[in-house]
């Protein structure tokens, strides 16, 4: 009996038949393996490196990639009296916004004056970009942010920085990422006349006088996980890994401790 039993304590034997005899087992076998290894990999990388709030997708990153993606370009068939007006409306309109105190209801108006990474570029060559300033309305879901509410933005290019620009932007308090918020822009010396433009996503005309928008991500707008959300993340990786690894152990010792009889080795013993 003794010899019958070790004659079937062959663990590399039996492994190496219950693969050849198995595919779907050895399959099933690899995968968990491989998610496991992968945790493990993803838990060692969390716990080094800083990492985004999944939670937190709508930050200012988020709001300017949306707005990037429009084309503001002033009307062609708008007369002078027409943009003088709507100039006179964005002034006055800008002006109240700045004087205007946040309310801390949620159907309030928020009022923000940013300093953002936005590259503003223009389709006429003849178009100068000094002392610009550009005003138009969105809705928020224009901007991919919840709600159908009007979004006013008011964008002053700034003189000497090519690389960030002016953002006033006012939208209820319940619209707007409330973290992370970029750096307040400094007051501006020349009251520029803003430029009414409509902001749309078609191509424009050879004819329109256009301006393209550019956003850079810059990491400081990200939300990140704080070190207790990080631990509690790893923590759980390891967990699910150290499971899957324990159920590939135990599979590889079943495979192990049973054989299935060939119909030599059923001769020999019956023999």
């Amino acid at each position: 009996l003794w010899s019958l039993m070790m004659g079937f304590w062959q663990p590399v034997t039996n492994l190496r038949d219950c693969v050849s005899q198995n595919p779907p087992g050895t399959t099933f076998f690899l995968c968990l393996l491989t998610l496991a290894l992968s945790f493990i990999c993803l838990a060692s990388y969390s716990s080094t490196h800083t990492l985004p709030n999944p939670d937190t997708t709508k930050d200012w990153n988020h709001l300017l990639s949306a707005l990037s993606q429009f084309q503001l370009c002033v009307k062609e068939n708008a007369n002078s009296s027409e943009l003088l007006s709507s100039t006179s409306s964005a002034l006055m309109e800008k002006e109240q916004d700045r004087k205007t105190t946040t309310d801390s209801s949620p159907s309030s108006i928020t009022h923000r004056h940013l300093k953002v990474p936005l590259v503003v570029t223009s389709s006429s060559p003849s178009s100068s970009l000094k002392d610009l300033s550009l005003h138009t309305m969105l809705n928020a879901n224009q901007l991919q942010l919840e709600g159908k509410e009007s979004v006013n933005l008011t964008l002053e290019r700034l003189s000497g920085n090519t690389t960030y620009t002016c953002l006033t932007i006012s939208a209820p308090a319940n619209v707007l990422p409330l973290s992370l918020l970029p750096p307040a822009c400094p007051a501006s010396e020349k009251d520029m006349s803003p430029i009414h433009v409509d902001a749309s996503k078609e191509m424009p005309t050879a004819s329109q006088t256009c301006y393209s928008l550019h956003s850079k991500n810059d990491p400081t707008f990200t939300v990140m996980l704080t070190p207790e959300e990080q631990s509690v993340a790893v923590r759980h990786l390891l967990e699910v890994s150290g499971c899957l690894l324990g159920v590939c152990l135990m599979l590889c010792l079943a495979a192990g401790l049973t054989h299935s009889l060939t119909p030599k080795s059923e001769f020999n013993i019956i023999r």
